[in-house]
C-alpha cells in the first residue's frame, strides 16, 4: 500500500537509532483515509518489530506515537516512529510509491 497522505521525514542520531515523522493536515472527509494509513503503518511496525515496543531509554526496541488535533475545518495527524535505523528505513520503504 502506497501512502497518499503520510510522508515521512527521517533523522538519524548517528548511533544506529532513527526517528521517522509524518504529518498530514486534512479536512474531516479525508480523516478516515489518513487514519487507515496510520493503522497500516502501525500494523507493519508491530508485525516486523525489532523487539518490544516501549520507550527506548526504558529498554524498548522501538516506539511510536500518533496525535490528532483539530483546528476548525482541518485536522492534523502526526505519526512519529523511533527505533533501529535499518528497521525504520525498511518499514518506510514498504509504503513508498
Amino acid at each position: 500500500m502506497a501512502l497518499s497522505y503520510l510522508i515521512f521525514d527521517a533523522s538519524d542520531d548517528g548511533e544506529g537509532t532513527g526517528s521517522w515523522e509524518a504529518m498530514a493536515s486534512v479536512r474531516a472527509s479525508a480523516l478516515p483515509e489518513v487514519m487507515a494509513e496510520v493503522a497500516s503503518v502501525m500494523s507493519a511496525a508491530q508485525t516486523d518489530a525489532p523487539g518490544p515496543r516501549g520507550a527506548l531509554d526504558e529498554g524498548g526496541a522501538w516506539d511510536a506515537e500518533h496525535q490528532v488535533q483539530g483546528d476548525g475545518d482541518w485536522t492534523t495527524v502526526t505519526l512519529t516512529i523511533t527505533g533501529p535505523w535499518e528497521w525504520g528505513e525498511a518499514l518506510v520503504e514498504r509504503f513508498a510509491d
